[in-house]
């Protein structure tokens, strides 16, 4: 899983956008573009994110090592 692109979709999904996810972040709008990009990412940022997002981020990442056959 692409996690940058992941959070754009789950960003869209909840009808909000990048200046609202920069504020919750308080980071610039550059930056929150430069997390799209991102093919992995800092657990701690991605659990901000998920509360931020209201959207369980591992549980995804978890059920999709499972999916491959790759147990946790």
């Amino acid at each position: 899983m692409h996690i940058g692109k992941r959070i754009r979709e789950i960003l869209d999904e909840r009808n909000r956008s990048v200046v609202w996810f920069s504020n919750e972040l308080s980071c610039s709008r550059s930056n929150a573009y430069k997390i799209f990009l991102m093919e992995s990412i800092d657990t701690s940022l991605l659990a901000r994110i998920s509360k931020i997002l209201d959207y369980n981020f591992f549980k995804e990442l978890s059920d999709e090592l499972l999916h491959e056959g790759n147990p946790v």
